[in-house]
C-alpha cells in the first residue's frame, strides 16, 4: 500500500493498493462494489528482469487508509480462493 498525493474533499490523504497483473475482472468488480474505493490507473516503475526502469500503467484501488487495508486483505483471500479452484 502506498500513499498517493491525492486527498479527499475533507483533505484526508488517500492510499493506493496496486492490483497485480492477472487479477480476474470479477474480483476487481467485487472489490469496487463491496468497499469505498475507486479504480484508478497509476504509473509505476518496474524493477525486475529485463524491465528495469520501464514505467507501466497499472490499476490500483484508491481510498482511505482503513478501506484500502481491508481491500488488500480481501483481494489476497479472493485470489487464493480463485487459484485453489
Amino acid at each position: 500500500m502506498a500513499e498517493d498525493t491525492k486527498s479527499d474533499k475533507a483533505g484526508e490523504p488517500l492510499f493506493d493498493v496496486l492490483i497485480p497483473p492477472g487479477v480476474p475482472r470479477s474480483i476487481i468488480k467485487e472489490v469496487i462494489q463491496k468497499f469505498d474505493v475507486q479504480l484508478v490507473e497509476r504509473k509505476e516503475r518496474m524493477t525486475f528482469a529485463n524491465m528495469e526502469g520501464d514505467a507501466r500503467n497499472l490499476l490500483a484501488f484508491r481510498g482511505k487508509h482503513e478501506a484500502v487495508e481491508q481491500v488488500e486483505k480481501y483481494m489476497i483471500q479472493k485470489l487464493k480462493e480463485f487459484i485453489e479452484k
